[in-house]
C-alpha cells in the first residue's frame, strides 16, 4: 500500500504532468518537484504562460496550426510558395519541417491519421479542406509528408484517390536509408522502400 507524500493539489500536478507524453510518474514528480523548489522563477511564470496561451492560441481556419493569430503566420507569409501544399499529420510534424528549414511552402495539418480500429475515418480529419485548397488555381502539387506507418501509407493512398480529380501533382517524401544509416541495422521495411524508390547515379 502506498503512502501519500504530499497534498492533493500537489498530486493533481503530479498526475496531470504524467499524461503527457514521454512523462510517466516517476519523471512528473521531478518535474513537480523542480518546479516548486523553483516557485518565483518556473511555477509563477509557467502558470502565466498556460494562462495566455489557453486566451489566445487557437488552430488556423485554413491549414489547421496552432497560432496566436488567425490566420496563422505561416498561411499570412506573402513569400512563401503558394503553389505547393505540405500535407503533415499532427502540429508537432509541421514545427519539425519548419526547424529543419528545408521548405517554405503552405501547410496543411490533418489532424491524425486514418485508423478505423480506433474510430478514426475520413469525417474526423482535415481532408475535405485540403481538397478544396488542392483546387485553388495557384496550387500546383500536394506533397504528402505522412509518417512512413502502415496507417500513415493508408492515409496517403485515400487522400491521393480524393485529390484524383484536383489539376495537382501529388508527391510523397522519399523514404528509405537515411543518412548515416548503416544497412545491418535497418529493418526490413526501411530496405524494402529504399530499393523501391532507388535512382540512378
Amino acid at each position: 500500500m502506498s503512502r501519500k507524500t504530499a497534498g492533493p493539489e500537489i498530486e493533481r500536478l503530479v498526475q496531470l504532468l504524467a499524461r503527457l507524453p514521454g512523462l510517466g510518474p516517476r519523471s512528473s514528480r521531478k518535474a513537480v518537484l523542480s518546479l516548486l523548489k523553483r516557485r518565483n522563477e518556473l511555477l509563477v511564470p509557467l502558470s502565466e504562460a498556460l494562462q495566455q496561451a489557453i486566451a489566445k492560441i487557437a488552430e488556423c481556419p485554413v491549414c489547421g496550426n496552432l497560432d496566436t493569430v488567425s490566420p496563422c503566420s505561416i498561411c499570412a507569409d506573402p513569400r512563401r510558395d503558394q503553389s505547393l501544399i505540405v500535407v503533415v499529420e499532427e502540429v508537432g510534424d509541421l514545427w519539425a519541417l519548419e526547424r529543419a528549414g528545408v521548405v517554405s511552402a503552405q501547410y496543411h495539418v490533418l489532424g491524425g491519421h486514418l485508423s478505423p480500429l480506433d474510430g478514426v475515418g475520413p469525417d474526423k480529419l482535415n481532408i475535405a479542406n485540403l481538397v478544396s485548397r488542392a483546387r485553388s488555381p495557384d496550387v500546383r502539387e500536394i506533397l504528402l509528408a505522412l509518417n512512413a506507418t502502415v496507417e500513415g501509407q493508408s492515409t496517403a493512398h485515400f487522400i491521393s484517390d480524393q485529390l484524383a480529380s484536383a489539376d495537382v501533382t501529388v508527391s510523397r517524401l522519399a523514404q528509405g536509408v537515411p543518412i548515416g544509416g548503416e544497412l545491418d541495422y535497418l529493418d526490413d521495411g526501411t530496405l524494402a522502400a529504399a530499393f523501391k524508390a532507388r535512382r540512378k547515379l
